[in-house]
């Protein structure tokens, strides 16, 4: 840090194994990418090219690059698997991964159905080809799911392989764990707390609620996805005592 202040949190050291800063890129431009690495590189742990992006970005070998000078693990997003298994091309998404370098894969059934064995199935062959990330949770409002369903879907794809599961919310904040108007379902996510170990789910947070919610439940080393790139360092601020709602988290008045 940059100077001396008391009673500040300590944060885990990267490389994290909790902690964890999720950032989703949307199409950011090489120089974008080569000016947020270098003022929030020591505050991001994995960047996600978002839904199919990587499928219409130019240049993405050079994107990749930058990222990969600062050691900074890319992944792309769960809907272009998803892309690739409904067009039977589950071995060419492989192929790709490997093409381009990428060794953190996402398994996700947010827009089709995948029964549920079948998807423990992929993560479990993806694991032999690198660190594997799956999103429990749809991407349609309107299909619910039950929390002993997601406690059992978590379960399941942690013990097939999964090194993290992604607590679904779409770049918005507004379906699976929320409530359409961002509003976090606070007794799923309790209930899912009681038999999912927290260091294990990254909750995807697009909003600053969102984000001061899990903070306060999870503390300052939660796990949080799909983080904007200009709302990294605020939100590093924010889990740290140094932002208006956090202020007052982490200070001994007595020392004060």
């Amino acid at each position: 840090m940059n100077f001396n202040l008391t009673q500040i949190p300590e944060r885990n050291k990267k490389p994290r194994t909790h902690g964890i800063t999720m950032v989703m890129d949307k199409g950011l431009s090489i120089e974008e990418a080569k000016n947020f690495m270098s003022i929030a590189e020591p505050h991001v742990d994995v960047v996600k090219l978002g839904f199919g992006t990587s499928f219409v970005t130019p240049k993405l070998r050079e994107k990749l690059e930058v990222y990969a000078s600062y050691d900074i693990p890319v992944y792309f997003g769960g809907t272009l698997f998803e892309a690739f298994l409904i067009r039977n091309q589950f071995e060419d998404y492989i192929s790709v991964c490997k093409d381009y370098g990428v060794t953190y894969m996402e398994v996700s059934d947010g827009s089709i159905e995948i029964p549920h064995a079948e998807k423990c199935g992929y993560i479990e062959k993806l694991t032999k080809h690198g660190t594997v990330l799956s999103e429990v949770g749809s991407k349609d409002a309107a299909h619910i799911i039950p929390p002993y369903k997601w406690i059992e879907l978590m379960r399941a794809e942690l013990e097939a392989g999964s090194s993290y599961v992604i607590a679904e919310a779409r770049e918005a904040g507004n379906v699976g764990i929320y409530r359409g108007s961002g509003e976090v379902r606070e007794g799923l996510v309790q209930e899912i707390l009681t038999q999912i170990p927290a260091e294990k789910i990254i909750w995807e947070a697009p909003q600053k609620a969102q984000q001061l919610y899990f903070i306060e439940l999870i503390g300052h080393n939660v796990n949080l996805g799909n983080i904007a790139p200009t709302e990294v360092i605020p939100l590093e601020a924010m889990r740290i005592g140094l932002r208006g709602d956090t202020f007052h988290m982490f200070l001994d008045k007595q020392k004060a």
